[in-house]
């Protein structure tokens, strides 16, 4: 086993939240799906990460009941489930110990927020010498608000706020920051193919 799928943070978390409504890709979780079906047909390692931080009372604290996979995705028994304190994948997990411990080379990665935890564990991959492709169309995030917005700004003021970052700038921000450097573009009807053979 030479390549593993890592699924970051496709969690109920962020589907309670206002900012849900403004996803740029409400299809995630039917795309993540294929990829893991494929994965698991090629005989790959499929790896789901989650987001928590305990303590802060939130939808990310595991005491919501918000951290766990988004109802329509099923972990399979023996893939594993790690959950991560920081923003990316590796470093408060034992992922690169698993991977070691399989021979993984190769990491296909999508998931929850595409230029936050998802971006940062392509890049982190890259540095360790993982070969690194990155599903952008299994990704989602949301508009980015400007620094200076106010903390307390609703969903819609942030939205008729001329100086938040659309969704769409966003990814196409992240495909440019990691394509030829830190990662391979991929859809996802390219990676089903190819993994299935088809």
């Amino acid at each position: 086993m030479t390549n593993a799928l890592i699924i970051i943070d496709v969690q109920e978390s962020f589907r309670v939240r206002p900012l849900w409504r403004a996803v740029d890709n409400p299809e995630i979780a039917d795309r993540v799906g294929r990829l893991a079906a494929a994965a698991r047909a090629a005989g790959d390692l499929v790896v789901w990460v989650l987001h928590a931080e305990p303590g802060s009372g939130d939808v990310f604290d595991p005491a919501s009941g918000h951290v766990r996979v988004l109802a329509e995705l099923t972990p399979l028994a023996g893939e594993p489930v790690l959950t991560k304190t920081s923003h990316n994948a590796f470093t408060t997990t034992n992922l690169q110990q698993l991977l070691t411990a399989r021979g993984v080379r190769r990491l296909t990665v999508c998931g929850i927020r595409t230029e936050q935890c998802v971006e940062t564990t392509a890049r982190v991959g890259a540095d360790l010498g993982y070969a690194v492709t990155f599903v952008t169309e299994a990704t989602a995030t949301f508009p980015i608000p400007h620094r200076d917005a106010p903390a307390d700004q609703s969903l819609e003021e942030m939205l008729a706020d001329p100086r938040t970052l659309p969704a769409e700038a966003v990814t196409a921000r992240t495909e440019y920051a990691l394509a030829g450097r830190f990662a391979t573009i991929a859809t996802v009807a390219e990676l089903t193919g190819e993994l299935t053979g088809s």
